[in-house]
């Protein structure tokens, strides 16, 4: 038993109500790996049922078009989780998963996973959340694919991106600075697209370039662009 590993899953938000007697048993139950940047964890045609922990480094949820083309669902950071679905119905993988750094995972089977599910109600409804809120969030990119152009759905993706970060203000800080091909992946546009509209929020005052940020100077004026064009 390493009391480090059992250390590191006290930091995966779904386990925070296991006690250390219960993480113990996990970590026994725990498979665990180190994958390096831009390394593959789970395909999405892959048969594996486990669950996934992210301990360490950044993971991102992807699919790929026939074309080959990336479309990235959602980036992972340490204490997340990924590969739910597959623990809970059984059916092959929704979508593949990459290792964005170096990444330390810990991968659990179904069968422990559902046990842990049914012997913790705290825990199943915590996992019942955070399916509605892909659901919701899913939603939400259906609608902006259906009803918006390139150009919104890159404000809107900027917007979901500083709400997330901001607080009470006006302001948003996001750090790193957004990879133009990764917004461009999740909003189904290029990077040239991606690039003229920042190029363009910047020169409004809206958006602002730091050494090691980008700064959302006006996230009111920004929503007000986002739902101005879908007429809420």
């Amino acid at each position: 038993m390493s009391e480090s590993e059992i250390d590191s899953l006290k930091h995966i938000r779904l386990l925070a109500e296991l006690d250390d007697n219960e993480l113990a048993v996990v970590e026994k139950s725990c498979r665990w790996k180190v994958y390096d940047a831009s390394e593959q964890i789970i395909d999405q045609h892959s048969d594996s049922r486990d669950i996934f922990f992210v301990v360490e480094g950044r993971v991102r949820v992807v699919n790929y078009s026939l074309s080959g083309r990336e479309i990235t669902f959602d980036d992972l950071d340490p204490g997340s989780h990924f590969g739910e679905l597959a623990a809970i119905d059984g059916l092959p993988r929704s979508a593949s998963v990459m290792a964005l750094d170096n990444v330390h995972i810990a991968s659990l089977p179904a069968e422990q996973f559902q046990e842990i599910i049914l012997e913790h109600p705290t825990i199943a409804l915590k996992l019942m959340k955070h399916l509605a809120h892909l659901v919701r969030t899913s939603t939400s990119r259906i609608m902006d694919l259906s009803t918006l152009g390139a150009n919104n759905r890159i404000h809107a993706d900027l917007l979901r991106m500083g709400r997330k970060v901001a607080g009470d203000g006006d302001e948003a800080i996001i750090t790193p600075i957004p990879v133009h091909s990764d917004i461009a992946s999740r909003v189904s546009t290029t990077r040239e697209t991606v690039a003229r509209v920042m190029n363009d929020l910047a020169r409004k005052g809206i958006v602002e370039r730091k050494k090691d940020s980008l700064v959302i100077n006006n996230l009111d004026t920004l929503e007000e662009m986002v739902e101005d064009v879908r007429g809420e």
